[in-house]
């Protein structure tokens, strides 16, 4: 075994016995490097990368280029889900230097963790002589390698510096955003650009945001179109619920089978956001098997597991692809060759070696009853049998950020459930956010990852105190409980002290962090929403909440900061442009004074028809810990319901007829 042996990430376990003699990310490795007066060799992956395994098995198992390593390198082994700064810097580093990013990522770099090469996969024959090469060239050109690292460094270090251009959050910003959105969506496949193709969740939430608001009919089109097409499409797991990172096609049939926790904690909210605002029957049935897929990924602490891999005993897909022979060995002649059809599994296959990933070619949302029941039925034997298959592994580290996503979902999905359907969903939602709450926040400080119900030493990253915070926002409105409102007030706090650059936009580290080479501060939405942007949704919500300003003019700021590049460029900003939509329709403040909150029709009202952003609390008058209950008396003795928009409150109403001509 090599240093890895006592990591508590599953990734660096999962090199624990190479050949290789992996540190983990650490002073110690840097100091070792010195000593040594060697290079070091930075590799950054992720459990479920289909790439770092093979890179994995090609040469870190290999013991020829184990030795190439130890012998001229101190290497270090990063899971970027951990280390989300680390892998930033380095990303930004690799993206200058290559063209391209992406994990495997390979960096060569100083004892004083300057980079000086970058790539990311290298098959095992490329791979030795690139560790020659950089060996040769740092013993013979090491002064050229060390000014080439420093000026990496200065070109990579430029990109982050606070007072750029910013630009007021208006109406018409957001109007062009939707424009350029909608010249760019595939009008074929649903979606943005090309294959590869991911789920542009974000964009999605966007753009349902700008229907609300404006009526424009177009930007609920793209939605419907592209919700409609994943859902069908072999991203969606047909049997199982839950979507896989992407598909490796334009068209959404074959996917990256590695199932992410982000993916599928932002998709649930659009498509319950889609069944909110137009009751689609496929929106609520997706965002429900999607409910059904987490419950598979908690864990015992009642945190959710962040991926289950891409690979199934070294093989992509073997989980999930079915011949016809199959479907008919499981099923029966008769019903192989109907869910043949209906989940177009043909002979020539639509993947690998004739196998197919099962799509839905038949609409069964608006079908018979006879036919759902009959689809239910073929589903549940399907799984059975699948379940008798190997099965991929699981990543079970708990991610502060995507267990916040998952929170808020599930919170904002619960509360337009009724009593009996909301049990399973805001009991998942409550039992993460105590997690979080009693594991995660250690000293009045996020961590970023725990196992088995203990914290991680990495230090929480702007995403995660947005992302918790907004998450503790939610279980607030779902619960009433005012200490969930206390808690993410001070993570608001701590990070607009600890993270804040003085003009406005976050680092995505805290100023008493590690440091690196460079401090990281990317306001672009990536594959999962920017610090910054997951805070700014924090921010509204919660000054909505609370009615203390100074939150509203924080995220206000934050927001003026990504404006030039949301205007231009809004794919890569829909986090931010959501919560701009929240600003500009208000956001409204809702707050239902009943004493049936779980049950009054007015509480159900008040959550269906909340315009973009609104948040809604509902309990008796001047329930403790709630500021938007505080004197509010109920009239009549009747559940009454308060509306107020940027702080600003109309007369109070008790009847849903009189609430929804209010929010219109």
């Amino acid at each position: 075994m090599n240093r890895l042996a006592d990591a508590t990430s599953p990734y660096l376990l999962q090199h624990k016995d190479n050949p290789v003699d992996w540190w983990p990310w650490g002073e110690e490795a840097f100091a070792e490097a010195r000593r040594r007066e060697v290079p070091v060799l930075i590799s950054v992956g992720y459990a479920s990368c289909h790439w770092c395994h093979v890179m994995a098995h090609e040469s870190f198992e290999n013991d020829e280029i184990a030795a190439l390593i130890n012998e001229g390198f101190v290497a270090i082994k990063v899971d970027r889900e951990e280390r989300p700064d680390v892998d930033a810097v380095y990303m930004t580093a690799t993206q200058a230097m290559s063209g391209q990013g992406g994990w495997p990522m390979t960096v060569f770099a100083t004892p004083s963790g300057e980079p000086f090469f970058c790539g990311t996969y290298y098959p095992r024959p490329t791979f030795a002589g690139l560790l020659r090469s950089v060996t040769k060239a740092w013993s013979e050109q090491r002064d050229e390698v060390i000014k080439q690292g420093a000026a990496v460094v200065t070109a990579i270090g430029g990109a982050q510096l606070a007072g750029g251009p910013t630009a007021p959050i208006s109406a018409e910003l957001l109007d062009t955003a939707a424009t350029r959105l909608a010249a760019e969506h595939d009008e074929r496949h649903g979606g943005f650009g090309g294959a590869p193709k991911f789920p542009p969740h974000m964009n999605l939430s966007f753009l349902l945001r700008h229907w609300q608001r404006t009526g424009g009919a177009r930007s609920l089109e793209i939605v419907r179109h592209t919700a409609e097409a994943m859902a069908r499409g072999g991203i969606y797991d047909q049997l199982a619920g839950g979507f896989a990172r992407y598909s490796v096609d334009a068209h959404w049939t074959v996917p990256h089978f590695e199932k992410m926790l982000y993916d599928n904690a932002l998709l649930l909210r659009v498509y319950a956001e889609l069944w909110r605002l137009t009751g689609d029957p496929l929106s609520r049935r997706v965002a429900g098997e999607i409910v059904e897929f987490l419950t598979t990924v908690e864990g015992g602490s009642g945190g959710f597991a962040s991926a289950l891999d891409a690979d199934t005993d070294g093989v992509e897909g073997l989980t999930y692809a079915w011949t016809p022979d199959q479907l008919r060995e499981t099923l029966g002649e008769q019903d192989g060759d109907w869910a043949a059809d209906l989940f177009a599994v043909t002979t020539e296959g639509t993947f690998e070696h004739g196998t197919s990933v099962l799509r839905l070619a038949r609409d069964i949302d608006d079908a018979d009853p006879a036919i759902v029941a009959r689809w239910r039925d073929v589903r549940t034997r399907l799984l059975t049998a699948r379940a008798g298959r190997p099965q991929p592994a699981v990543d079970d580290k708990v991610v502060a950020a995507w267990n916040g996503m998952t929170v808020t979902a599930l919170a904002h999905y619960a509360m337009l459930l009724d009593a009996a359907e909301r049990a399973v969903p805001a009991d998942l939602a409550v039992r993460a956010a105590e997690l979080l709450a009693s594991v995660h926040l250690v000293g009045g400080r996020l961590r970023r990852v725990s196992r088995d119900g203990v914290a991680g030493s990495p230090a929480g990253v702007l995403e995660d105190y947005g992302c918790v915070a907004e998450a503790f926002c939610a279980v607030h409105q779902l619960t009433g409980d005012g200490v969930w409102l206390e808690r993410a007030g001070m993570l608001l706090d701590t990070a607009l002290e600890r993270f804040g650059n003085g003009a406005g936009g976050f680092f995505d580290t805290a100023d008493d962090a590690e440091k690196l080479v460079t401090r990281p501060a990317d306001p672009t939405d990536n594959a999962t929403p920017s610090g910054m942007s997951s805070m700014a949704n924090a921010l509204i919500a919660y000054s909505a909440l609370t009615g203390e300003t100074r939150y509203r003019d924080a995220a206000e700021a934050a927001l003026r900061t990504i404006a030039p590049i949301a205007d231009k460029h809004p794919r890569f900003t829909g986090n931010s442009l959501a919560a701009a939509e929240a600003l500009v329709s208000g956001p409204f403040e809702i707050a239902v004074v009943t004493e049936n909150p779980d049950t009054d029709p007015l509480v159900a009202a008040a959550r269906r028809l909340a315009p973009p952003g609104a948040v809604v609390v509902a309990g008796r008058p001047d329930q403790p810990g709630v500021p938007l209950l505080a004197d509010r008396p109920m009239i009549g003795g009747t559940a009454t319901a308060y509306v107020c928009r940027g702080f600003v409150c109309d007369r109070p109403v008790t009847s849903e007829e009189e609430l929804a001509a209010t929010l219109r």
